[in-house]
């Protein structure tokens, strides 16, 4: 039996204005004082601390963090994520996302340095790039998403180092999933920041690669296109900059001068 023209009418009316609700839902923006981020893993538990302290000074604003390669967050800008604030590893993806017009170019500027350096569990003796040769499995992050990676790959090129290590390198999705393997004895060692081989319970550092070897460590960061029409955004942004912030990431090791 067919239903009545009316009530199929009706029905699809319905689903029109279901479909119409949902996305108008989907396009709403963050809620009034929530602010989205999207942070390198090396700076997890640095800005992790710099927005719980933030919070206790601000209990309007909330914080919706997001950390991992720096890579991958910007690939989750350009395809469309919600976020405010960008903080690399890196200029090569702050460079990406001011090329494709998705962060604002005056806001761009250095928050912290670092340093890069090879940590293990090892009870072998590793004091030098040339002693890697002696290892069988060295963790690294990937190169293409993670700066720590990109990093290492170019110390252990410049180094003279590439050949040897052929079919002995462990890819890692981020930095921390790198100290983690490390960490684990999962690999004989591993290149990390110096800030997360403090971190390490078991693991310590071998040596410090030299800083000949690799460009300089920065972290740019950078309000989105989004974020600079965000007032609590802009008033985090500011607050990142301050002498408080700065003496909260040197805690943790990074270079803030």
């Amino acid at each position: 039996m067919n239903s009545h023209p009316t009530t199929a009418r009706g029905a699809t009316l319905q689903r029109a204005a279901l479909l119409l609700l949902l996305a108008l839902t989907a396009a709403v923006p963050a809620m009034a004082g929530e602010l989205r981020l999207s942070v390198a893993a090396s700076l997890k538990d640095a800005v992790g601390e710099l927005s719980a302290n933030y919070t206790k000074k601000h209990p309007e604003t909330t914080f919706r963090n997001n950390f991992a390669a720096s890579g991958a967050l910007a690939g989750q800008i350009h395809n469309g994520a919600p976020a405010d604030i960008y903080i690399s590893a890196n200029k090569k993806w702050m460079a990406f996302l001011q090329t494709e017009k998705e962060v604002d170019p005056a806001s761009v500027r250095i928050l912290a340095r670092n340093t890069l350096v090879f940590t293990g569990t090892a009870s072998g003796m590793v004091t030098s790039m040339q002693d890697l040769a002696t290892l069988h499995k060295i963790a690294i992050g990937s190169p293409k998403s993670v700066p720590a990676g990109q990093y290492a790959m170019e110390a252990i090129t410049n180094a003279g180092m590439a050949g040897k290590l052929e079919g002995r390198l462990v890819m890692a999705k981020d930095v921390r999933e790198c100290l983690m393997y490390a960490e684990l004895g999962e690999v004989d060692g591993g290149f990390v920041y110096r800030t997360d081989a403090l971190l390490a319970k078991k693991a310590s550092i071998r040596f410090t690669v030299p800083r000949q070897l690799y460009p300089p460590v920065e972290y740019p960061m950078a309000l989105t296109v989004a974020g600079a029409g965000n007032a609590e955004a802009v008033a985090f942004f500011a607050y990142l900059k301050s002498g408080e912030a700065r003496r909260v990431l040197e805690r943790y090791g990074f270079v803030t001068r």
